[in-house]
């Protein structure tokens, strides 16, 4: 297998999701996003990474004053409330992220503020007149190609305006040459590759310049020096990967340039084109990488706020709880492209995979070490069958995660859930108990709880919660999800007292 893993990796792992619109609710659109990140952030901390998780609110533009005013508040008071909305979704969700940025906060604005001065001091900006079409639900200017049937296809229910305004514009044209240069020396600086290509072809079909104020638009951070403009909500926005690292105060290069940042398809050439160009033109680095994942579809339509969301995020809690759902979405859902989301599946999967699978095994080896070996794992290093199968299923979850391929992980983890069960049945303990054959029994069951103690590991990015309780009854102490590699591939259970759980993941009756 080569080295171990863990010392050929970084020990810094910087990783942002989109930070999402202070206009409604959160809806399962957000969270298989962040569901996504977090299961990369929780792998990146069992490969050794110290790890900085970014999430955070949008809070400013049109979109979240409209929203504001029809619900009868002040921007910031509804700011405020959504806020809370969504931090308690994502608690809710088990979401691991470090920190929580408002674009509402003071540390951002300075941000803001600091980027825009560098832009401007090398010449970047300047002063002139838009006339186009503007969507408020993408926070930008169209053209006429970008339409269909005269509205916005991301946002179809939404006025399309026609806008005729005085601006300051930032040069992105500049930038094209040096992002293609980017592009090339760096082929996964965006994925998935489509993505990529998407992209390329666009910046090498000529950028434009870009309006970057808003002379209409109040809610929002002041244009320095000219406070009857407001700097444009994307602008803005993509500068709070930034203004988490504590910039530009010393230190701040500890964190960036970000590791990952996790994001919708159809916000890709904002920070692919538009984000690297604005550092570019601050004499900033670049981030690392992008990662754009697909959309999660419902009955052939996406879930968003605007095209009308099917199904809410408390139903999906509600129907099998918090660890079920997580599961599923990034077992169902390709993390490299479009997928469905449907009841009959989210019910298939929990019986079939974590009922009888997981839970099954489980349930199965725990109950088979306490009645046969006294609630003792036995310390027997005998490596059988099942030992090895492990290290070449650990080795194929190393690749699929290292490469985001987060659907690919979870299905090769669960190669072991299936492998483990079939080795209960070749196995047989309980015939090796009744012919006194103690050392095989000892042998087979310590395999078994290695077994279970690797699936834990494995499964703890996709299940945190419950790979905590199996983890636990394996008379483990501490947090799964501190345990490091090393653990992965040489757990150690000899001794161990464990203890039978309730069912892991009940069958409603």
């Amino acid at each position: 297998m080569g080295a171990d893993p863990e010392t050929r990796v970084a020990s810094k792992f910087y990783i942002t999701t989109a930070i999402d619109y202070s206009n409604g609710e959160p809806h399962l659109g957000h969270a298989y996003e962040k569901i996504g990140a977090d299961c990369i952030a929780r792998y990146r901390r069992l490969r050794g990474h110290d790890v900085h998780f970014l999430m955070g609110m949008d809070e400013h533009g049109q979109k979240v004053a409209q929203a504001a005013a029809e619900a009868g508040a002040a921007p910031q008071e509804w700011a405020d409330r959504i806020a809370e909305s969504f931090v308690s979704a994502w608690s809710e969700l088990r979401i691991s992220n470090t920190d929580f940025i408002r674009t509402t906060e003071s540390r951002h604005r300075r941000a803001v503020n600091e980027i825009l001065r560098r832009v401007r001091a090398k010449g970047h900006f300047y002063e002139g007149t838009y006339s186009g079409f503007y969507c408020v639900g993408c926070e930008s200017f169209k053209v006429e190609k970008d339409l269909v049937d005269g509205q916005c296809p991301e946002h179809p229910t939404r006025e399309i305006k026609w806008v005729e305004e005085p601006n300051f514009f930032f040069r992105q044209s500049h930038f094209a040459d040096r992002l293609l240069t980017l592009y090339e020396e760096n082929p996964k600086f965006l994925r998935p590759k489509a993505r990529m290509n998407e992209i390329r072809n666009l910046v090498a079909g000529g950028l434009q310049d870009v309006s970057v104020s808003r002379a209409e638009s109040p809610w929002g951070i002041p244009w320095p020096d000219d406070p009857s403009h407001s700097v444009w909500v994307w602008f803005d926005a993509v500068t709070n990967y930034l203004s988490a690292t504590g910039f530009p105060d010393e230190g701040y290069e500890n964190l960036w340039p970000a590791d990952l940042h996790v994001i919708g398809p159809d916000i890709a050439r904002f920070h692919a084109a538009l984000w690297p160009a604005m550092l570019m033109a601050a004499d900033l680095p670049p981030p690392k990488g992008i990662w754009s994942h697909g959309w999660m579809n419902f009955s052939g339509s996406r879930f968003s706020k605007s095209a009308g969301v099917r199904a809410t995020l408390r139903e999906a809690i509600d129907r099998h709880g918090v660890d079920p759902l997580r599961y599923f979405l990034l077992r169902e859902i390709p993390w490299d492209t479009d997928g469905n989301f449907g009841w009959d599946r989210f019910d298939g999967r929990y019986e079939a995979e974590l009922a009888d699978g997981w839970g099954n095994l489980a349930s199965r080896v725990l109950a088979m070490i306490i009645r046969y070996t006294g609630g003792v794992v036995p310390s027997n290093g005998e490596t059988m069958s099942l030992d090895t199968q492990g290290e070449a299923i650990i080795e194929e979850y190393r690749t699929a995660m290292d490469e985001h391929l987060l659907h690919v992980g979870g299905q090769t983890a669960w190669k072991l859930v299936a492998r483990a069960n079939s080795f209960v049945e070749e196995s047989a303990p309980w015939a090796l108990h009744k012919s006194g054959e103690s050392d095989r029994l000892g042998a087979v069951l310590a395999a078994l709880a290695r077994s279970l103690s690797r699936i834990a590991m494995m499964a703890a990015p996709f299940l945190p919660g419950k790979a905590q309780e199996v983890w636990e009854a394996l008379g483990r102490r501490g947090s799964v999800g501190e345990e490091r590699w090393a653990s992965l591939m040489t757990p150690k259970v000899g001794g161990l007292s464990v203890i039978k759980p309730e069912p892991l993941f009940p069958k409603s009756t």
